[in-house]
């Protein structure tokens, strides 16, 4: 793959490339080797997605196991393992609803959707009281961004470049994410984005001010704008914010009658050391999005948490989703919530980071490939680069890593092309821990 397309590359790994051809050379089991073959013949190709890169048998805990028995440790997991894969009580609560309720025809509702809705509801602050559910978190932005707009009475959006909201048309349309947009055409019309309060790199290099400037400069000039939608941590290469810039950036929202939308769809649920991530930065948003992990990692839930003042819309439907109140979705995100107060994942999480964050400390002094280590919680990024200096990304280093890393048993993502993202289940020990981070080392001598 040429310098300049592997430079275009935003998220993930690379479904076409060198490194990808060895990978694919490892495989010498014939049924793994034709069900991937089989599999890149039906389903329809897609960055990040297919070809794949294995064929999975099973998931447990940290773990992800291939047909051949090999196992993977998931510090990817699609953001959906905070509780870990198949965790006991999940399986067993699933099971028993099954035996009940199974579905819930419209204009009903059930016991278990009610107490998702109450426990969603108890979670949040002030008068975060009312929620809507869906199966999926695109969903779930394009309902916020709906509301936002009966609320407001403005259609006009103010969203970051990088950002990543959902990959329908709607919610690529106030995502930056370049991959998602390509041949896409028109999107959705009054979507403003501005660049993000990057620490590393970027154009403010590191300036918050800068960007609550630019922000405060495109609410007053733009006009009509009714929202403000952005990850409250960036999720796919870890940027976070200071606790000053979200302060301001929610008061400029209250000043110029802006709602603040908050997508936590991969990185609330205990990721950050807290249940959310505005929680770290002591602000409230106006709509929050939540998903992924929300089912537990085994059946698809989401939701929005919106104000009670913005309860005045029963004329227009702004969900209106087929499985909107699932009995299965509901009890997925009640054990999910339930599993993580009471194992006391908040807290070990927050022990974990300290952890964490010593051992990437100690790799970024052992090899000059690392020019920054950032994160929060269980959520991690590792910038690779090949000038401390310049700051120049190293691409090829970093699928090479992922590769050697995948070979001897450790699964991750990369993101922004050189940055390694490390999102572990929350429920990982200590020694689980120790083996992918000694995985990590040494791969990193290797491709060093």
């Amino acid at each position: 793959m040429s310098q300049d397309k592997h430079s275009k590359v935003t998220e993930g790994d690379i479904n076409y490339s060198l490194e990808r051809d060895l990978w694919n050379t490892n495989h010498t089991d014939k049924e793994t080797i034709s069900l991937l073959e089989k599999d890149a013949r039906y389903f329809l190709h897609q960055s990040m997605s297919t070809p794949c890169l294995d064929v999975l048998q099973n998931c447990e805990g940290v773990f992800i196991e291939n047909i051949e028995g090999k196992k993977y440790l998931d510090f990817h997991g699609n953001n959906v393992h905070q509780i870990g894969f198949s965790n006991p009580l999940l399986v067993e609560r699933l099971t028993e609803q099954l035996k009940k309720l199974t579905f819930s025809t419209r204009r009903y509702t059930n016991e278990a959707a009610i107490n998702f809705a109450e426990k969603l509801a108890s979670l949040t602050p002030s008068d975060l009281n009312k929620v809507l559910l869906t199966p999926n978190g695109s969903s779930a932005v394009g309902m916020a961004l709906k509301l936002a707009r009966a609320v407001t009475k403005k259609f006009k959006v103010v969203s970051f470049w990088d950002s990543f909201h959902g990959a329908s048309l709607d919610t690529i349309s106030v995502g930056g994410e370049a991959n998602f947009r390509e041949y896409m055409g028109p999107l959705m019309p009054g979507v403003e984005r501005i660049p993000p309060p990057v620490s590393y790199r970027g154009i403010f290099e590191g300036n918050e001010d800068k960007c609550l400037e630019y922000l405060e400069y495109v609410f007053k000039k733009e006009g009509e704008i009714g929202a403000f939608i952005a990850e409250t941590i960036r999720n796919t290469d870890v940027q976070i914010p200071s606790l000053h810039f979200w302060k301001e950036a929610r008061e400029l929202c209250n000043k110029y009658g802006v709602l603040l939308i908050l997508d936590e769809i991969p990185i609330a649920l205990g990721r950050t050391g807290k249940m959310f991530a505005f929680e770290n930065y002591d602000i409230e948003p106006d709509i929050l999005c939540l998903g992924k992990g929300l089912g537990g990692g085994i059946f698809p839930q989401a939701a929005i948490i919106t104000r009670d003042q913005f309860n005045n819309f029963g004329d227009i439907s702004l969900g209106h989703y087929t499985h909107e109140k699932s009995p299965l979705g509901a009890i997925a995100g009640l054990t999910t919530i339930e599993i993580i107060e009471n194992e006391g994942l908040l807290k070990k999480v927050l022990d974990d980071e300290i952890y964490v964050k010593n051992a990437l400390e100690k790799l970024k002094d052992k090899y000059e490939i690392i020019g920054g280590v950032r994160g929060i919680g269980l959520l991690w990024g590792i910038e690779l680069v090949k000038d401390r200096k310049t700051k120049e990304k190293a691409l090829s280093e970093a699928e090479k890593l992922m590769y050697e890393c995948l070979k001897k048993g450790l699964s991750f993502k990369v993101s922004a092309g050189n940055v390694i993202q490390l999102s572990p289940a929350l429920t990982i020990s200590k020694d689980e821990l120790d083996i992918a981070l000694t995985i990590l080392d040494k791969s990193l001598s290797i491709i060093h």
